[in-house]
């Protein structure tokens, strides 16, 4: 409010409606006061533009040395250093306009002087006030659109989960799989096709909710790690370390499917070379999933779009974000976990 671009018309229409009600009021009557109409119009404009240009200064100040405080706190140490400033300076303004214009004794200035302190702190807290409203304006705003985002980075993960982590491409190899078992009458047929549903079941029904507990997704987790292990025998190595205090805690849905589809999608996972994958959880209230590097060569430039809708949805949900590290030897990507409500 206070880098307004119009602020110097503001602050001339304040002090120019300011002066006109204290005509009105009669309050140089009031109070025994003969100067030329002048001179109390300039005491407004003044103190009108001091304060305001104060607060424009307080409040840039305020932003470099606490940029962390937000809030009713940010709005009350705002409104307590203008005050002090609007208090000091409105004074002082008309200390100076008396010592450069009138030369009237103390007894003479002191009661502009009261009158001075009583208009600048007025109009400081009104100016507050506005800031206040229009603080709280843009912070409703904000959340509105915050809400809608939400919304579309939902719907933009659902339709990810569906074109590329559960892509028909998975649904294909999986489908291959089950033929392979069936025709050689193998009895694990059964069995992957129940680990096959859960899977499926899972991700249909996570996509209602933004937040599901850690201990849902990594039973999810297992079924697919199962018909991970029947598409690359002997080529993916899964160890999770996860401690039991956490399963309680919440994560974003289908999030360390992605992040395990994404390694396989990226490294080389053979007899030859087993793809390591690690899911840990052990006191720094993440999750993360760490895999050796062995990049295939002829990968396709990955777009990262799986990994920037996970971000997203946490950005929005918990304004918390995930971390990314990238070494000679791994990668891992680090879920920050939610704490259940108590």
């Amino acid at each position: 409010m206070f880098t307004n671009r119009y602020r110097y018309w503001l602050i001339i229409i304040l002090a120019v409606y300011s002066y006109l009600n204290s005509l009105f009021s009669e309050v140089y009557t009031y109070y025994h006061i003969s100067l030329s109409w002048y001179y109390p119009l300039i005491a407004f404009l003044l103190i009108t533009f001091f304060v305001w240009e104060s607060n424009r200064f307080l409040q840039k100040m305020l932003n470099i040395l606490s940029p962390n405080i937000s809030g009713v706190a940010y709005l009350a140490v705002f409104f307590l250093s203008g005050m002090i400033a609007a208090s000091i300076l409105s004074i002082a303004t008309v200390w100076m306009v008396n010592l450069a214009l009138l030369h009237l004794s103390f007894q003479q200035w002191k009661m502009p002087a009261k009158l001075a302190f009583t208009y600048g702190t007025r109009i400081n807290l009104f100016l507050h006030i506005l800031n206040a409203t229009a603080f709280y304006i843009g912070q409703y705003k904000r959340k509105q659109l915050e809400t809608e985002e939400l919304k579309r980075a939902n719907a933009q993960a659902q339709l990810q989960a569906i074109k590329n982590q559960v892509n028909p491409h998975f649904l294909f190899n999986n489908l291959n799989v089950l033929s392979t078992l069936i025709m050689q009458e193998n009895p694990e047929a059964n069995k992957f096709i129940e680990e096959f549903s859960k899977v499926y079941r899972h991700v249909l029904n996570a996509q209602q909710h933004e937040l599901i507990t850690l201990q849902s997704e990594l039973e999810f987790i297992n079924p697919y790690i199962f018909l991970l292990q029947k598409r690359f025998p002997e080529s993916i190595i899964i160890d999770m370390h996860v401690n039991p205090e956490y399963l309680s805690w919440q994560v974003v849905p289908v999030s360390v499917q992605m992040l395990v589809e994404n390694a396989i999608k990226h490294n080389i996972a053979s007899r030859q070379k087993p793809l390591k994958i690690v899911l840990s959880a052990n006191g720094d209230k993440k999750l993360t999933v760490t895999n050796i590097l062995q990049e295939k060569t002829n990968d396709d430039v990955s777009t990262h779009i799986g990994l920037q809708n996970i971000a997203r949805r946490y950005e929005m949900i918990t304004d918390r974000n995930i971390d990314i590290v990238k070494t000679s030897d791994s990668f891992s990507v680090s879920l920050p976990l939610i704490e259940p409500e108590r």
